[in-house]
């Protein structure tokens, strides 16, 4: 018998946080983080990082879990995140996997397969040096030229992303957006339920950008230096998130500051429309649209009508 688990996703700024901490307290969850910056030591403000205050007595896993200048791509973050897992069964409780990435929720809940023979030091190399002498967005139209999908997909700001992609096609002809495809039909390993948080366009839009001024307000700028003085190098994955790489492009000078935050929330909103186009490609997406569920508590009595007719909750659901 499969396993409960829940995901609550959404596009960045659409309130997931709030509702995964109500929705925790009334069905004894947990959380796990799938936020591919969250993840990150000393990055807070720029990644709008759940507080401890904010947390209120709930456990949450994969927050400030390593430092900057680990990896961390989706292998790592199915590892933890089932150990994670194993935890919260171990309690009696229900993991509720809460982030934006939805590539790797889809890793976590199809147990997709990640191979490691289809690897070459040298051409990696290759052609990290070809986006060092050409750039991010010449690097990204190689990957176009041999797969669409995955170009229209990735940002150019993941260099990491764009070279596996290449990589994976020049070694095995299969490219790696028709290998996720075919991964993506594996049967999920648990019994889940799958929630999106949706909401009007320009108001999502108009979140995002109240969103980076609040940043910039809370010190971004400031988090983003002491960053570079402890030695984390802008070449880091992590150091190359929204907020970040254009937040040091403006202190090394290369613009202005007004530039940056426009910036900022330009590739914010970018992400944000990313975000949607993946989401609504998965199947059996249950879609919380907030034009439709007026408040919390409207939300809550849908994903407990949900949760109930997949058996992953009885009546004893806390109101």
């Amino acid at each position: 018998m499969k396993k409960p688990l829940i995901v609550l996703t959404g596009p960045t700024a659409v309130g997931k946080t709030s509702l995964s901490i109500e929705l925790a307290k009334r069905i004894n969850g947990e959380i796990i983080s799938a936020d591919c910056m969250q993840v990150y030591k000393y990055m807070d403000i720029g990644t709008a990082k759940i507080t401890p205050q904010e947390m209120d007595g709930i456990n949450h896993y994969l927050i400030d879990a390593i430092y900057p200048n680990e990896e961390f791509h989706v292998v790592k973050f199915k590892e933890m995140a089932t150990r994670a897992i194993d935890e919260i069964y171990g309690r009696g409780h229900i993991p509720i996997i809460c982030g934006g990435t939805g590539f790797y929720i889809q890793a976590l809940l199809y147990d997709i397969e990640f191979t490691d023979n289809a690897s070459n030091d040298r051409l990696r190399q290759e052609l990290s040096d070809y986006a060092d002498k050409y750039g991010n967005e010449a690097l990204l139209g190689k990957l176009k030229e041999v797969d669409k999908v995955s170009a229209s997909e990735i940002p150019a700001n993941n260099r990491k992303r764009i070279i596996r992609a290449i990589e994976y096609y020049t070694l095995t002809g299969q490219t790696i957006s028709e290998h996720n495809r075919i991964q993506r039909h594996r049967e999920a390993v648990y019994n889940y339920a799958y929630f999106v948080i949706n909401d009007n366009r320009d108001i999502l839009y108009n979140r995002i950008n109240s969103r980076v001024d609040l940043m910039i307000k809370a010190g971004l700028e400031a988090e983003v230096k002491n960053l570079i003085k402890m030695g984390y190098s802008k070449d880091l994955q992590s150091m190359s998130g929204i907020g970040y790489k254009e937040m040091i492009e403006y202190i090394e000078g290369n613009i202005s500051k007004d530039d940056a935050i426009d910036s900022i929330k330009q590739n914010s909103r970018h992400y944000a429309k990313r975000q949607l186009t993946w989401f609504r490609r998965e199947k059996d997406i249950i879609w919380l649209e907030k034009e439709e569920l007026k408040n919390q508590h409207e939300m809550l009595n849908k994903i407990k009508e949900e949760l109930l007719k997949r058996g992953i909750i009885s009546e004893g659901f806390v109101q």
